[in-house]
C-alpha cells in the first residue's frame, strides 16, 4: 500500500493558528517542533470576498519564518484557485 503525504516541501500550504487566522505559505521545512515558511500571507476578508495580507508588517518579505508547531491547530495543502492567487500575490505572475 501506498501512503501518499498531504503535502510536502515546497508546496502551498494552509495552516489554522490557535490565534484564528489562517495563513497561506510555501513550506520551505518541516521539523518535530517547528515549521519554516516562505512567504506566509494571511486570509483577511475584503469588498470583494477573501484576499491575501502579509502575515507580519515588521519583517521582510522576503525572509523566512520559523513558526511554532505548538501554535498550528492543522495544515492542508492549499486549494488550488487560492494556490494559484498566493503565487500570483507573491511573485506577480498570472498562474
Amino acid at each position: 500500500m501506498l501512503i501518499e503525504t498531504p503535502y510536502k516541501n515546497g508546496d502551498t500550504i494552509s495552516l489554522k493558528l490557535s490565534s484564528g487566522e489562517e495563513v497561506v505559505a510555501r513550506l520551505e521545512e518541516e521539523r518535530d517542533d517547528t515549521l519554516k515558511l516562505s512567504k506566509p500571507l494571511m486570509l483577511t476578508p475584503t469588498q470583494e470576498g477573501l484576499g491575501l495580507a502579509p502575515f507580519m508588517f515588521t519583517v521582510n518579505p522576503e525572509q523566512d519564518i520559523i513558526l511554532n508547531r505548538a501554535t498550528v491547530l492543522c495544515i492542508a495543502k492549499t486549494e488550488e484557485q487560492m494556490a494559484s492567487q498566493y503565487v500570483e500575490n507573491t511573485t506577480g505572475l498570472s498562474v
